[in-house]
């Protein structure tokens, strides 16, 4: 009788692994980051990476995820932990500016920038992410029409307007970050963005 023999325990930590991926994927785009590329930074070898995360487009999919719920997870926090509207848009730009010019990883937010540039045989990758910005764009408007109930913003405000604005300036950031901004000069444009918010009537 034959004995059958236990597949080899994996010889990696599978999360050190997905965080390299991460900042691979965060520093070049979806496009610009190769198999050979990811097994090099991760420190496995190409079957491994297949058996532990599928392909490359399984493997940016979860790293995308975790992003979301790690680096990324500072504009959801700042709207829904902060009872003021108002401070919790503030905050959320004040957070993107450190965020985004933190020197321990990569300019600029992931999800904005990984797939700037891309090919037809990467197009539903670019689809996703544009899908991911425009969830982030309904829920600021949702956050918006919240205050607006609670006469945080004048009657009539327009919510989905100012919630396109702010989409639009967190992803100016993002690039001003990649292009070299510091911290302090998008703070800056955080408090000149904010000067936008519409006051209630007294």
């Amino acid at each position: 009788m034959t004995t059958k023999k236990r597949g080899r325990p994996r010889s990696f930590d599978r999360d050190t692994a997905l965080a390299q991926a991460t900042l691979l994927f965060w520093e070049h785009g979806y496009e610009g980051v190769s198999i050979s590329d990811l097994t090099q930074a991760m420190g496995i070898s190409p079957p491994s990476l297949y058996a532990a995360f599928g392909d490359k487009r399984t493997l940016f999919k979860e790293v995308v995820d975790r992003y979301g719920g790690t680096f990324g997870a500072f504009m959801g926090k700042a709207l829904e932990e902060e009872g003021d509207a108002r401070t919790g848009f503030a905050r959320m730009l004040h957070e993107a500016a450190v965020s985004y010019t933190d020197p321990h990883h990569p300019a600029g937010c992931l999800v904005i920038s990984a797939a700037m540039n891309y090919s037809a045989a990467s197009a539903d990758v670019e689809q996703e992410l544009r899908e991911r910005r425009a969830a982030n764009v309904r829920a600021f408007e949702e956050r918006l029409r919240g205050a607006e109930a609670l006469g945080a913003l004048p009657d009539g405000a327009d919510a989905r307007g100012l919630a396109v604005y702010f989409a639009a300036v967190v992803q100016g950031m993002s690039q001003q970050a990649r292009d070299g901004a510091s911290t302090a000069e998008l703070e800056r444009a955080a408090e000149y963005a904010m000067a936008v918010w519409p006051e209630p009537a007294p």
